[in-house]
């Protein structure tokens, strides 16, 4: 039976992994709620991947402890596995087989009841319909994704995994895959996907950012905005490249990008920004004073993790 929308799906304590003397998962503490969209964001070999497969029972620990919807993630792994549903980065099911066949195969690797009333409603459901026939390696980037999602949720989970789950697809299959997430969490599917893109860690209800193995923040969005303190600015003007590496350069700066036309300055205080920009006043830009955006906490987060890693002995 399903519990309430809230009840954690999720709890971890001190999860890590080792692979010889180097740790990949480093004492990896958190709780997702049932119902709940959890972004994992973090730079490529930061650990997200890792701590996915210990989640959901493809991987065991060296240290911590878990639940995964009830059962413990080192002795149950088995129960686990049958009712979470894993998409990976790169697409799984079989190229030369049409979206029906595919479908029909793994609908028997879990048993599904009334396989076939699932799958047609499943293909309805995804926009697959009219493609059934279609051979898999046939289809697009976009149509691809939504096959392996619809793969995913033949047996019904209770938790989706989903790991970069839109790497390489444009912009509108990508909008139109998240607003189904957004409807399976309504339904009280508990989803937690790993992603590059800030426009979807925007869309997702908690977000939690690993580097290095470590979970360095872990909150809403607003939250991780609000807790990262940072005094931002905005800076227009003429030739902002030679600009932007003289304030990379500086130890009070924390994150400088570009976006699109402007330069996205952000410091630990405003008095640290407006010292570090002291030089800039009166040499044909213009600053002004903005919030603080999800982009600039990250760049943020990774300077800082970037910083601490080179000061850590070899």
């Amino acid at each position: 039976m399903m519990a309430a929308v809230g009840d954690a799906v999720i709890e971890a304590r001190g999860l890590t992994k080792r692979y010889g003397s180097r740790t990949v998962v480093d004492h990896v503490d958190m709780r997702v709620a049932r119902g709940r969209i959890f972004g994992f964001l973090g730079p490529n070999g930061s650990g997200k991947t890792t701590t996915i497969r210990m989640l959901c029972g493809l991987l065991t620990p060296d240290a911590g402890e878990g639940r995964c919807l009830g059962y413990d993630i080192r002795r149950q792994s088995q129960q686990i596995k049958r009712e979470v549903g894993y998409m990976t980065q790169s697409f799984g099911l079989y190229l030369d087989l049409s979206v029906e066949e595919n479908l029909d195969f793994i609908a028997r690797v879990y048993q599904v009841a009334d396989r076939p009333r699932r799958i047609a409603a499943l293909l309805e459901k995804m926009g697959l319909a009219e493609r059934r026939m279609q051979l898999a390696g046939a289809l697009s980037g976009g149509w691809k994704q939504r096959l392996a999602l619809a793969a995913c949720l033949l047996h019904e989970p209770q938790l989706l995994l989903l790991d970069e789950p839109t790497a390489g697809v444009d912009p509108q299959a990508r909008r139109e895959f998240w607003d189904h997430l957004h409807e399976l969490a309504a339904a009280g599917l508990t989803v937690l996907v790993s992603t590059h893109y800030m426009d979807e860690a925007e869309r997702c209800h908690e977000l939690a950012y690993i580097s290095g193995g470590r979970l360095l923040a872990q909150g809403t969005p607003q939250q991780l905005i609000d807790g990262a303190g940072l005094a931002t600015c905005e800076i227009s003007g003429p030739d902002l490249a030679p600009l932007a590496r003289s304030l990379r350069a500086l130890p009070a700066i924390r994150s400088v990008a570009f976006f699109g036309n402007v330069l996205h300055v952000s410091a630990a205080s405003a008095a640290d920004l407006e010292a570090a920009l002291s030089a800039c006043h009166g040499a044909g830009v213009t600053v002004r004073t903005v919030e603080a955006t999800l982009e600039d906490v990250f760049i943020a987060l990774m300077r800082d993790s970037g910083q601490r890693s080179a000061a850590e002995p070899a």
